[in-house]
């Protein structure tokens, strides 16, 4: 059997809302809107999915990953543009600070060290 990389996506309440953050905040490229929104993110399948009331019974712990050139520019940039972002954390590999989108999934914003 083998397996082959389709997408990664989350579940939102709003979908209108959720593309309007992704789209404008984030400037993602919206590729498609059915019954999903389908987004390229450098090269890979975002999609957003609308919730229904089973949708978060899990208890998943997945996370989008954006990596940047330079964390206080991005940090800065998406503050400016009325996003909380948290506080840059050092792991020693890089940088890392964290946001949320308006249904509270978790974006992660990394820049390498060295790189």
């Amino acid at each position: 059997m083998t397996f082959h990389f389709d997408c990664l996506f989350y579940y939102v309440s709003d979908l209108d809302r959720a593309i309007r953050f992704y789209s404008e905040v984030l400037r993602f490229q919206l590729l498609s809107r059915d019954a999903v929104a389908r987004f390229d993110v450098d090269g890979v399948l975002f999609e957003l999915v609308p919730s229904s009331a089973h949708a978060f019974t899990g208890k998943g712990n997945a996370r989008l990953c954006l990596r940047v050139d330079n964390l206080a520019e991005a940090r800065r940039d998406l503050q400016a543009n009325g996003v909380c972002v948290d506080t840059v954390e050092d792991k020693g590999a890089g940088l890392l600070a964290a946001l949320h989108d308006p249904d509270g999934n978790e974006v992660c914003l990394w820049q390498y060290a060295n790189r």
